[in-house]
């Protein structure tokens, strides 16, 4: 029995939440994953990286990357580890910092499990990593780079186009053109004034479109006085006091805007020279990255500029970090350390010295996700769980939110405002739910051609109805090859302990197989539905009906458990 012969989307993650964004554009006998992100922040939401998607992952046919934060690309070696064989498209600034994220991210997991069952801080036992370095290395051939503002011919009729977002190196929007609809992913969104790279472009647009919420209730809020002035002037109480400044930062462009950001207030007269340690080995190789494309920094940016100033120090070994934590009280300094949430890494350590010292100073330098650690500090918290045990807050902290790259709700009106065609369906995702609905009703006010929806996690949706609207596709476009080298994922269970992982999975069915079934009316649906349930599967969440050329048609999709 066929899948459905619809084109359908399916949101998979980033849906209602700001995390692990993961959407599958199904046509054909094709299956397209759009990003395949880790869920992090509260430990409902981490419970999902454990649940296997609907469907084999060998049935995933290509996977389009828009940029390479953990929560876009870190369940790849996972999907892997599962089956998929495909090609993982991605521009070259994000096949560069991919293979840095998630190289560090299976280390850290790794790190952390043993960590875990050495404390005896977790409930699991033993505590497991989603993936290993080994999974990773299986990963990283399959992925093939793209550039920048040319049609691609992905074959069956299929073509993208990847547009810069001005996020992270490499960032992208993408519109994809299918034989029968289209549709633009806006990935993450920069803001109008990128202060490392270039400018985002407008990608071309399409009846459908699904755009990041993340700041969509608001607005970045504009200086008062001289830019940061905030931050600088903790940087100067802290040193006064005899404490050291910790910066949680993410690894991937965060750190290059904060270093950058540091050197201007130094060379203003802002802040007083002492050391400043980037304290994180991927940040340090993102820095490298980011260094070798200068073509993708803006004009008026010296790539030197993010290394070269006096008393800056990469702290590679763990060793030399927890040295560095120590002197932290004795010698002032200004400390980045990942991750920038506060969700695990090295900066972990030095919260667990630092906060119950009022010497020091914590300056978190942008958005802070729900059940993080940043967003505990962020709203008041007196006491924070660390490994286990709780640590009081007594250094003083501080969030500066003119650190962010994200768009806010102007940037990303703006991008709508921008597409041509303009959509007449947005799907508003990788926003918390509240900013998400906040946005939606922004985006009809603004423009009320436009029906804004918040759609529910592993929703699916019908986008060759009545409403597809087909703009054409690109009369010309560069066939590219989808042939990728064979590998080998790690072999024996899937961990080095499957009860251990059927616990951490927490009695999730995994599924064998994913169908979605459409019929003209309730009977023929019905009559399907019979077959598959007699072979095994089981409903998988709702029926909704749609229309197609004036007539309904009925949905219900089944997995096999």
């Amino acid at each position: 029995m066929n899948a459905s012969t619809h084109t359908t989307l399916q949101f998979l993650g980033a849906a209602e939440t700001v995390t692990g964004s993961k959407f599958l554009l199904s046509v054909g006998d094709r299956r397209i994953l759009i990003d395949d992100g880790m869920f992090q922040g509260p430990r409902e939401l981490r419970k999902r990286n454990w649940v296997p998607l609907p469907f084999e992952a060998d049935s995933v046919t290509d996977v389009l990357l828009t940029h390479a934060h953990m929560d876009h690309v870190g369940m790849l070696p996972r999907l892997v580890k599962r089956g998929f064989r495909g090609p993982i498209f991605a521009t070259e600034g994000t096949v560069r910092l991919a293979e840095i994220v998630l190289r560090d991210g299976a280390k850290l997991q790794e790190q952390d499990a043993a960590e875990a069952n050495k404390r005896g801080s977790s409930k699991h036992q033993p505590a497991l990593p989603l993936y290993t370095t080994a999974d990773v290395e299986a990963t990283l051939p399959l992925f093939v780079t793209v550039p920048f503002d040319e049609d691609l011919d992905l074959d069956d009729g299929i073509v993208a186009r990847y547009t810069r977002a001005a996020h992270i190196l490499g960032s992208a929007s993408i519109t994809l053109w299918t034989p029968d609809v289209s549709v633009v992913f806006s990935g993450d969104l920069g803001r109008h004034d990128h202060p490392v790279l270039k400018q985002r472009g407008t990608p071309p647009g399409a009846p459908y479109a699904l755009i990041e919420s993340t700041y969509g209730d608001r607005e970045h809020p504009e200086p008062e006085l001289l830019p940061h002035e905030g931050f600088a002037d903790v940087v100067r109480r802290t040193i006064e006091r005899g404490g050291s400044v910790l910066v949680p930062a993410f690894a991937v462009d965060r750190t290059e805007v904060v270093l950058k950001q540091i050197a201007d207030l130094r060379a203003e007269g802002r802040i007083p020279h002492v050391p400043v340690y980037v304290d994180s080995p991927m940040a340090n190789a993102a820095l490298d990255a980011y260094r070798s494309l200068p073509d993708e920094l803006r004009d008026d940016l010296r790539p030197d500029q993010l290394l070269e100033f006096p008393d800056l120090h990469s702290v590679r070994s763990p060793d030399e970090s927890r040295e560095l934590t120590t002197k932290a009280g004795k010698h002032p300094a200004i400390i980045i350390a990942a991750s920038g949430m506060a969700t695990g890494g090295r900066v972990l350590h030095h919260l667990e010295v630092m906060l119950p010292d009022k010497r020091h100073s914590v300056v978190l330098t942008g958005y802070q996700a729900v059940g993080t650690r940043g967003r505990t500090l962020v709203e008041g918290a007196t006491k924070l769980k660390l490994f286990g045990q709780y640590v009081p807050v007594r250094a003083e902290v501080f969030q500066d939110g003119e650190f962010s790259v994200h768009g806010d709700r102007s940037d990303l009106l703006d991008w709508l405002r921008e597409l041509s065609p303009r959509p007449h369906t947005v799907f508003c995702v990788h926003g918390e739910e509240d900013a998400a609905k906040a946005f939606a009703a922004a985006i009809e006010e603004e423009f009320p051609g436009i029906d804004a929806v918040v759609p529910h996690h592993n929703e699916v949706v019908v986008l060759d109805g009545t409403r597809a609207a087909l703009e054409p596709k690109p009369a010309t476009a560069r066939p590219i090859d989808r042939t990728v080298p064979e590998v080998t994922a790690s072999t024996g269970p899937f961990t080095s302990d499957a009860a251990g992982e059927a616990e951490q999975i927490a009695a999730a069915p995994v599924p064998r197989d994913y169908r979605l079934l459409t019929g003209a009316s309730p009977d023929e649906l019905s009559a399907q539905a019979a077959e598959l349930l007699a072979a095994g599967y089981v409903p998988f969440q709702s029926p909704s009906v749609d229309e197609i050329a004036g007539q309904p048609l009925y949905l219900q999709a089944f997995i096999r458990p």
